[in-house]
């Protein structure tokens, strides 16, 4: 029997991968999950595992190759028992893809796996945060389910797909007997979202022919500048903006950094002004929550967030990417100097994994290295906060009845008004300006 090894969903936001490396080639014996490819993205390079043993029998594509999600990469061929690679776990002698044993399926086992899915052997989380959308699958589904009481009516594989969909599966109206759900029901919801989520903004007018001015060359996006381009044109067009102005004054940070840079060196870090302000953020979003929430206007409610997890842009040759960090308020500023250098290097040398930039709650974007008074940088839905620092400056400071030198540093807030008013957000920038001005009496 000859099984064909397609190319998985990789991430929820990326439709197709370059091969960099094939691991195998014809008639090398194989075990399950281990890695036959790499696939490399605008994102990241990731092993491809084989989802059975057997014996390679041909491989369809080549280095360099472009490989859209569902299209073959190999083929594998069923090897005598004892010509199997040992593994922790064999697969069945026979292995039926999954549309053909759910249509096969009695009522009785479809019954018996709804009950294991209702009590957690099957199910997964339902909500992950959206990724850059564009023509990629739907965002999520934000907030509580609508359907209430008994679970979903659905087999495990359909709300396998619900969740891969970004879709709540007890919002999904089912169509089979007794409501139950199929995966066309889960598609076409999907489908609905996502014209939802496209109708908000108009479509741009059709460029003039610039042909007429001059000679034209066209470069096509990259996956990276496509996806943000699309993502910030719905986060534009989708969230009521205000922006909010400070400067810190510099010298308490520059006194902190020239005291702990050597020890947090020693320790793999380096301790940047980014290092720094990343911890006062999330000291911040700690003592202003709702700078830390999400808004569900098909609900008409306020999601407050437990997780602190900041997102920082990392400028690197493909374009922005934003790995998250976890947990910013119980980490040490060593801890995070250390993160932050390994999260920053590898989203340079395309190395971050996509569920690294998945989850942030807010984001910090710091564009002082490269030069500027100012930006206003967008807020990145579902979150409803972004902080952007410029470069700072020496600049006149009046003190005690005379004019000194001070370094100042620009900051920039922006966030959603649907969440925090004007005072909010004054408030919230206060408190990062005053812990930027003396760190270590916050530290301590």
């Amino acid at each position: 029997m000859v099984y064909e090894v397609r190319l998985p969903e990789i991430s929820e936001n990326v439709e197709s991968g370059r091969v960099a490396t094939l691991l195998v080639q014809e008639g090398d014996t194989v075990a399950k999950d281990q890695d036959l490819v790499e696939m490399e993205t605008d994102k990241a390079v990731l092993g491809i595992p084989s989802p059975r043993a057997g014996r390679v029998k041909e491989v369809v594509v080549a280095e360099g190759d472009e490989v859209k999600v569902g299209e073959v990469i190999l083929r594998l061929e069923e090897v005598e028992e004892e010509d199997r690679p040992s593994t922790p776990e064999e697969p069945p002698a026979e292995e039926k893809n999954e549309e053909e044993v759910e249509e096969k399926q009695s009522p009785e086992r479809e019954e018996e796996e709804e009950k294991e899915t209702s009590s957690g052997k099957e199910r997964g989380p339902e909500e992950k945060e959206p990724a850059r959308t564009g023509d990629s699958p739907p965002r999520r589904e934000e907030g509580p389910p609508a359907r209430r009481g008994d679970p979903a009516p659905a087999s495990p594989s359909v709300r396998r797909l619900a969740r891969e969909l970004g879709v709540h599966i007890d919002r999904v109206t089912g169509t089979g007997p007794r409501g139950r759900i199929s995966r066309e029901d889960v598609k076409a919801h999907a489908k609905a979202l996502l014209q939802r989520h496209e109708s908000v903004a108009p479509a741009p007018p059709p460029l003039p022919d610039l042909t007429r001015w001059g000679e034209v060359e066209r470069e096509p996006m990259s996956k990276v500048r496509r996806i943000t381009a699309q993502g910030m044109a719905a986060a534009w067009s989708s969230i009521p903006h205000v922006f909010q102005f400070e400067k810190a004054d510099m010298e308490g940070l520059e006194e902190f950094r020239r005291r702990y840079a050597r020890r947090i060196e020693a320790a793999g870090g380096r301790l940047t002004p980014t290092v720094v302000v990343l911890k006062i953020v999330g000291l911040a979003l700690q003592a202003f929550p709702r700078m830390n929430a999400a808004v569900d206007m098909e609900r008409r409610e306020i999601l407050h967030r437990s997780n602190i997890d900041v997102g920082v842009a990392v400028d690197t040759e493909r374009g922005l990417l934003v790995p998250v960090v976890r947990r910013v308020v119980e980490k040490s500023i060593t801890e995070l100097a250390v993160e932050l250098t390994d999260l920053s290097e590898r989203a340079r040398n395309r190395k971050l994994r996509p569920e690294e930039m998945e989850g942030g709650t807010f984001t910090l974007s710091n564009l002082g290295a490269i030069g500027g008074d100012n930006f206003t940088p967008i807020v990145y839905p579902p979150q409803v906060g972004i902080l952007g620092l410029s470069r700072a400056a020496i600049e006149p400071v009046w003190e005690e009845g005379q004019w000194v030198p001070r370094r100042r540093l620009p900051l920039t807030l922006s966030y959603d008004h649907r969440a925090n008013d004007g005072a909010d957000g004054a408030r919230f920038l206060h408190w990062i300006v005053a812990a930027l001005e003396q760190p270590l009496a916050l530290f301590l």
